[in-house]
């Protein structure tokens, strides 16, 4: 009888990890809307910025780049500024996944959320 109470003890406790678990995942979400990433293009001419979740937060452009012959290469160079900013924003994501994964004892590579 006493060793069914041992399975209890163990559902407890997988229960509260998962508790925790998700106490973390959420704010780790929270973080990721601060943590900010700085993609480029042009050597520098262009540099966008976003959150760790992708969201556009700022467009620096040096003006020297404006000149109305050059409004094709300007809009290359801004799409590839945010482009560089939203794949920084996805690695820098699963950096912080990676780190949350690894404190629990899951796989480092482990996808979250499920």
């Amino acid at each position: 009888m006493l060793k069914g109470m041992g399975g209890m003890a163990d559902m407890a406790k997988m229960m509260k990890a998962a508790q925790e678990m998700q106490t973390k995942m959420a704010q780790l979400q929270e973080d990721l809307k601060s943590i900010k990433v700085t993609g480029e293009s042009g050597a520098g001419l262009v540099k966008a910025t976003a959150t760790a979740k992708g969201e556009l937060t700022a467009l620096d452009i040096d003006p020297s780049i404006f000149n109305a012959d050059d409004k094709e290469v300007v809009e290359d160079l801004i799409l590839a500024a945010i482009k560089d900013a939203q794949g920084k924003a996805e690695e820098r994501s699963r950096e912080e996944m990676g780190k949350l994964t690894e404190g629990l004892g899951l796989p480092a590579d482990m996808k979250l959320p499920f």
